[in-house]
């Protein structure tokens, strides 16, 4: 769809670098871009500040198939783990069931839906949204390749609190040492290994779970048989993932419904059939009764209990698609009265069938509805599983935008939702490892354990970071922050305590998978710091680069040479080297740096940044592309084009300016100024791809700009140079871009000095090397053709 948007941005002349005062004026100019269909429409729904009742009701119902899977299907298998050994006591049934619905009612209800889930990132959820609000509020990332002009993005919300504040205080105390960023740092990447854990154990526990209720009706079938069932759906469900949940996902809503309704009347049929005394484990008197009567087998019991609330992690994670309110509506109406029905009614089953603790669930479905709860059920986990994958294929996303992973193909497979992607690599990972843990313990006790050290973890990690949200981003007071940080740890610390003691029982794996990725993730991030850090101390000064003059001390060939660097600032080594190496470079040199903020997504019409380096006559320029963590580089031909227009709106911007700019400022802001954004929200709705604000300063002297008053644009003479001179580039331009584009990417390796410690040498020089092997090419990402790929090879040390 092609629209014909207005542009009216607002242009600054800096004279002088320490303050920005300056002259200002409005150009108008006619764009033909075409409209961003999701992009508008995200932008339309997040300026929506108030939902219809209908409307929310509608998008609470869809959020039960996302969001709410992972902790529906949690009744399939609580009670066996929490009593692996047989019930003793019919009292400690009612115990256990007190436990359940206070966990319920601490950790699901009041801490995540209530609390947690407003601390989204612009309706993104997850440990890495949480750490990007905090990089926006602090300098806590360890990557600073930020730029001022960075923090005017329209996603780019923050708070600002007085420097006397307990806030700014802690924001100090984060951003003293690097060793407390990197701390952080470590934090969010543990808990992002344990959600991707739980991509692992979700589907091999839901479905073995689901795929059990075939033995209860036939004893004297084999226990393999059920793994073997099982086996078979994880295997179809990871074979479909590259088809996306786009054609299917309206069936995820009405299936999670449907099963939320069945357990509920099922467990009110148990509870009126059974025994309503079940009733009274609503006293949280039964807990300390619980806990006296058994022990230390009761308090081990508490990561069996822990189960009721796993998929609560999920939640957070999969909040993306939905408002907060429509989330707290499903979970208050349906989620929390079903699930506690759900579990009264299997423990009022239980008081008088204690032998049948192994298969409650299903043992106490009414024999004529017992093969439809079944179907049911199957399909319930397979959503619940459907939802964990997609949430780590989002996260390792977030991951590999902020450097943290290395890096592999992501594919799209949805054009209406932005968030459905699909990693190739890592579904067959999860897949493999899925099976291995499903055949290797073939029962669920195991599976459960492993499962809840990895869910505990992550509640403990959330825990930390939102003390961080609280102060930093929410400035709550301390008592506030204190009153939340205490019950939380009581509750989390008391169920890490009790699955610490089944480690040795099954709660290794998620440690295991846990401390493998991690090794990947920090060796990946540090193997990236330490270039960027490379690349910022080598970079060629201007100085030199003005000392060679115009030619550069070479033959100009035509053409346009693209010269990718992790840089915002300053000119890289990589371009000394290839000068230093060749006779000859081309007529145009552009700096083309791809960068990602922590940021959940860059408007299309934000994305570039553009600006000159040195003189006119030198032609050289800086792009920067800004991505979200979000966002997605497309497979086409889009981002060349795209940064071409970008250029080619700055050189005539520039020209009409009569000015130059050889500084690390940016010259071009590829973002709306307050005056454009109030003109995005009129009626018309026009909107513009680049706007600039050309900074005029120089390493010899400072262009001295006349003001509008001055400089009378309205004078035909000017008009007739300033049109000439505009020809005159853009003409240049063009005729460089049809001799040809030639990308020079840097093929950096990284070594470990000879006098390093032994861990260093294996993390640099055999891990960091074989993910660098294994990784796609950035060439791959940015779909460079193979005949206009120049690679540019250099060594460091570190």
């Amino acid at each position: 769809m092609e629209l014909s948007m207005e542009m009216t941005p607002r242009v600054e002349v800096e004279e002088d670098s320490d303050n920005n005062k300056g002259s200002m004026w409005d150009l108008d100019q006619k764009l033909d871009q075409p409209m961003d269909e999701e992009a508008g429409r995200l932008r339309n729904m997040y300026r929506e500040k108030k939902f219809s009742a209908l409307l929310l009701l509608r998008l609470a119902f869809q959020s039960l198939g996302v969001v709410y899977g992972d902790l529906g299907t949690s009744p399939l298998y609580v009670f066996y783990n929490t009593f692996p050994h047989g019930i003793n006591d019919s009292e400690d049934v009612i115990g256990a069931l007190s436990l359940i619905i206070y966990s319920l009612t601490l950790i699901p209800l009041l801490k995540y839906v209530f609390i947690v889930c407003k601390a989204n990132d612009n309706g993104q959820g997850g440990t890495f949204a949480l750490y990007s609000l905090l990089c926006r509020h602090a300098k806590v990332r360890t990557i600073p390749n930020q730029h001022r002009t960075d923090e005017e993005l329209t996603t780019y919300s923050r708070s600002t609190f007085n420097e006397q504040s307990f806030a700014a205080t802690t924001k100090r105390w984060l951003e003293r040492y690097a060793f407390r960023r990197n701390a952080l740092l470590i934090l969010v990447l543990v808990g992002t290994c344990m959600l991707i854990g739980d991509g692992i154990l979700t589907p091999a526990i839901s479905v073995l779970s689901a795929s059990g209720g075939i033995k209860v009706n036939h004893p004297k079938l084999s226990s393999d048989v059920v793994i073997v069932v099982a086996v078979v759906i994880l295997v179809g469900l990871f074979s479909m993932q590259h088809y996306g949940t786009d054609k299917v996902s309206w069936l995820f809503a009405p299936i999670v419904l449907l099963w939320f309704l069945l357990i509920g009347g099922i467990g009110l049929f148990n509870i009126w059939k059974y025994d309503t005394g079940v009733l009274k484990a609503f006293s949280p008197v039964y807990i300390y009764r619980y806990f006296r009567r058994g022990g230390r087998d009761s308090w081990t019991s508490l990561g069996g209990i822990m189960l009721s609330i796993t998929g609560t992690e999920a939640l957070f994670a999969d909040l993306s698609h939905f408002p907060v309110s429509a989330v707290q509506i499903a979970f208050t109406l349906v989620v929390f009265p079903c699930l506690l029905l759900a579990y009264s009614g299997q423990a009022a089953y239980l008081m008088q069938n204690k032998e049948h603790v192994v298969d409650a669930f299903y043992r106490s479905i009414p024999d004529k509805i017992y093969w439809p709860v079944f179907i049911v059920a199957t399909a319930a986990a397979v959503v619940a599983s459907q939802a964990t994958i997609s949430a780590t294929f989002s996260i390792i996303k977030q991951a590999l935008a902020l450097g943290c992973f290395p890096r592999v193909k992501v594919v799209h497979t949805s054009k209406k939702f932005l968030g459905q992607i699909y990693i190739p690599d890592i579904n067959w990972i999860l897949m493999i490892l899925c099976i291995c843990v499903t055949a290797g313990f073939k029962n669920q006790s195991q599976i459960g354990n492993a499962y809840g050290t990895a869910v505990v973890i992550v509640m403990l990690v959330t825990t930390l970071l939102m003390i961080l949200i609280m102060l930093l981003v929410w400035r709550c007071h301390w008592i506030l922050v204190l009153l939340f940080t205490g019950l939380s740890l009581v509750v989390e610390c008391t169920y890490f305590s009790a699955v610490l003691f089944k480690i040795n029982q099954g709660g290794w794996v998620p440690l295991v998978i846990a401390a493998a990725f991690l090794v990947i993730m920090y060796v990946w991030h540090y193997g990236t710091l330490k270039r960027y850090e490379f690349e910022m101390h080598s970079k060629v000064s201007m100085a030199w680069i003005v000392g060679l003059g115009p030619s550069l001390g070479l033959v100009r060939v035509p053409g346009i040479g693209l010269v990718y660097t992790e840089l915002a600032r300053g000119v890289p080594r990589i371009f000394s080297h290839f000068i230093t190496n060749l006779p000859a470079i081309h007529s145009v040199v552009v700096f083309v740096c791809v960068k990602y903020l922590p940021v959940y997504t860059v408007p299309e019409e934000e994305r570039f940044l553009v600006k000159r380096i040195g003189p006119k006559n030198f032609h050289m320029f800086r792009c920067v592309a800004r991505y979200g963590y979000k966002d997605l580089h497309k497979k086409d031909e889009d981002f060349e084009k795209k940064l071409f227009d970008s250029l080619f709106l700055f050189v005539r911007l520039e020209t009409m300016m009569e000015g130059c700019s050889d500084s690390d400022d940016y010259s071009l802001y590829g973002q709306q100024t307050e005056r454009s954004r109030e003109a995005l929200l009129n009626d018309n709705g026009n909107t513009a791809s680049s706007f600039a604000d050309p900074t005029i300063s120089s390493i010899d002297s400072i262009v001295q700009i006349k003001s509008p008053s001055h400089a009378n644009f309205t004078s035909r003479s000017s008009d007739r140079t300033s049109s000439q001179a505009e020809v005159d580039q853009t003409e240049f331009l063009n005729n460089c871009r049809d001799a040809g584009v030639v990308h020079i990417m840097g093929n950096t390796v990284v070594r470990a000095r000879r006098d390093s410690r032994f861990y260093k040498k294996i993390a640099v020089d055999y891990i960091y090397a074989f993910l660098r092997k294994i990784c796609r090419e950035n060439s791959v990402i940015f779909n460079v053709p193979h005949e206009s790929l120049l690679n540019v090879g250099q060594i460091f040390y570190v």
